[in-house]
């Protein structure tokens, strides 16, 4: 499965969706991992037509926490072929106003010097 990935990645009520390209039509073997918990549940369907696993995993509620939650896609080899991450919480939303605010300053810098550069052109 060297040349698998996925597209048309999504996340619908509680259950993450990606299409398996590359893959073949042999039965994929993948794991889904968060902390290093594996899920229990990873469901498969084929579409011969367009040679594309449908592949669905539903996100456990006592996984969905506050902060930032990363869950890895891997084949049976070990190579991560995606991952899906939840952000959450309202410390989190103060942390991405802090980020927010550090990257308009930094812009409004860079407006600035590249202004005076441009005077002195």
């Amino acid at each position: 499965m060297a040349t698998a990935h996925f597209i048309n990645t999504r996340i619908k009520a509680g259950v993450w969706h990606g299409d398996l390209t590359g893959a073949g039509q042999e039965h994929p073997i993948l794991q889904v991992t968060h902390l290093g918990q594996a899920l229990s549940e990873v469901n498969y369907t084929y579409n011969a037509a367009h040679d594309v696993w449908h592949v669905a995993v539903p996100i456990p509620a006592a996984m969905i926490a506050d902060g930032v939650q990363t869950f890895l896609i891997t084949d049976q080899t070990g190579t991560t072929l995606d991952s899906f991450t939840l952000v959450a919480g309202a410390p989190l939303a103060d942390d991405l106003r802090t980020e927010i605010a550090a990257l308009r300053a930094e812009l409004e810098v860079l407006k600035q010097a590249f202004r005076a550069h441009c005077a002195e052109s």
